[in-house]
C-alpha cells in the first residue's frame, strides 16, 4: 500500500505548477474525486487490522484536510484576482465627456399618467395619492358596496388577512374617501395609481393602473361631467372632434351611472379615434351616490358631484397601438426602446402631449 506521505508529496509537486482554475479543478478531481488517490486509499483500508486501520485512517484524513485547504485557498486567490482584473477594466474615468446617446426611456404608463395629469390640471384638478394596501371599509363599505357584492369575493380581491379587513385596493376610489374625510368641500381631484384584481390575460393583469376623478361642489350636474370628459378625451387623443355617448350602467358608488363610449373607425389596419361607425368603451362615470357623501361627512343636501374611472394601461394601448397588456410588465428593454418616450419631453397641452 502506498504511503499517504507519497500522496502529499505528489500533490505538492503538481500544485506548484497550477496556473488557472481549470488546472486546479483537474488536480482536485485527481486527488479528492470519487476515483481520486485519496478515495482509492480509503477503499484499501479493509485489508488492514483494526489498529493499523485506525492509524492509517487518521493519517489519510490529515492529508485529505491539508489538500482540501490548499485547493480552497488557491481557488479563492484565483477568484479575487478575477474580480480585481474586472474592476480594473470597468474603472470609470470621470474626466471623460458625457455620452450623447439616449439610453433611458419613459414607460408608456408613466407617459400617459403625465399626459392625463397635464390635461386635468388645465381645468383645476389636483393630483391625490393613497396607499396600495387599504381597509375593507375604504375600498368597499364607504363606497356603498353591499356586503354580498361579487367584487368582495376572494376570486376578485387580494385579501391580506383571514378576517378580510385588509386588502390590496381593487380601484383607486378609496383615495376619494380619504380625501373627503380629511378635508372639506369643494373637492376637485384625480387619483392615478396601481390597483389589484385576480385576473390575467392579454387585456387584463393582476396589477394594473387606474385613474379616478372626483369633483364635489354646489350645483354640480351631469352636464358638468359630460363637458369635463368631452374636453379630456379630445385633448388626450389629440383630435378636434369626438363622437361620444353615455350608456346607462350601474356602480354602487354613483347614481345615475354610465359607461362612456367613443366613436372610432379602422383605417389601414389601425384604430382612428374620433368619429366612425364603431363604438369603443373607455371609462365609467356617474354622479356620486348620496350614501358615499354621508359616509364621508359631506352633506348631500348642499353638495353634489361626479366621479369617473378609467384604465390607464388601456388608454396607453389605444393611443400608442400596443396590443398586449402583458408587455407593459415584462421589462423588455427592446420593447421599451420602441414604445418609450424621451425623458426630457415632458407632456404639456400647449405644444402637444405626445410630441
Amino acid at each position: 500500500m502506498s504511503d499517504p506521505d507519497n500522496i502529499l508529496n505528489g500533490f505538492e509537486s503538481k500544485f506548484s505548477l497550477i496556473k488557472n482554475k481549470d488546472d486546479l479543478q483537474n488536480l482536485k478531481s485527481e486527488f479528492l474525486g470519487k476515483n481520486g488517490s485519496i478515495s482509492f486509499q480509503f477503499k484499501k483500508m479493509g485489508s488492514l487490522n483494526p489498529e493499523e486501520r485506525k492509524i492509517f485512517a487518521s493519517k489519510l484524513n490529515e492529508i485529505k484536510n491539508k489538500i482540501t485547504f490548499e485547493i480552497e485557498k488557491k481557488l479563492k486567490n484565483f477568484e479575487n484576482n478575477e474580480i480585481n482584473e474586472k474592476l480594473k477594466d470597468e474603472k470609470v474615468d470621470i474626466t471623460l465627456p458625457i455620452r450623447t446617446t439616449k439610453n433611458g426611456k419613459i414607460h408608456p404608463v408613466s407617459q400617459v399618467i403625465d399626459e392625463i395629469s397635464s390635461i386635468f390640471s388645465e381645468i383645476g384638478f389636483s393630483v391625490a395619492e393613497g396607499p396600495d394596501v387599504e381597509s375593507e371599509y375604504n375600498n368597499f363599505t364607504a363606497l356603498n358596496t353591499p356586503e354580498d357584492h361579487p367584487a368582495r369575493d376572494m376570486h376578485d380581491t387580494f385579501y391580506l388577512d383571514k378576517d378580510k379587513k385588509t386588502l390590496l385596493r381593487t380601484h383607486t376610489s378609496p383615495v376619494q374617501i380619504r380625501t373627503m374625510l380629511d378635508g372639506k368641500p369643494p373637492f376637485k381631484i384625480i387619483v392615478p395609481g396601481r390597483t389589484y384584481r385576480c385576473d390575467s390575460d392579454q387585456t387584463h393583469a393582476p396589477m394594473f393602473h387606474q385613474l379616478e376623478g372626483l369633483h364635489i361642489d354646489k350645483d354640480i350636474t351631469m352636464g358638468h361631467l359630460k363637458g369635463c370628459l368631452n374636453y379630456f378625451i379630445k385633448e388626450f387623443f389629440e383630435v378636434k372632434k369626438i363622437k361620444m355617448r353615455f350608456r346607462p350602467s350601474h356602480f354602487p358608488f354613483t347614481e345615475p351611472s354610465a359607461e362612456v363610449d367613443i366613436g372610432y373607425k379602422i383605417e389601414n389596419g389601425k384604430i382612428v379615434i374620433g368619429e366612425g361607425d364603431k363604438w369603443l368603451e373607455i371609462l365609467g362615470c356617474g354622479m356620486v351616490h348620496p350614501n358615499v357623501l354621508k359616509n364621508t361627512k359631506v352633506d348631500p343636501n348642499k353638495f353634489q358631484g361626479f366621479a369617473f374611472g378609467m384604465g390607464i394601461d388601456r388608454l396607453a394601448m389605444l393611443k400608442y397601438g400596443i396590443n398586449d397588456l402583458r408587455a407593459f410588465f415584462e421589462t423588455d428593454y427592446r420593447w421599451l426602446n420602441h414604445f418609450g418616450f424621451d425623458p426630457l419631453d415632458v407632456p404639456t397641452n400647449y405644444r402637444g402631449l405626445s410630441r
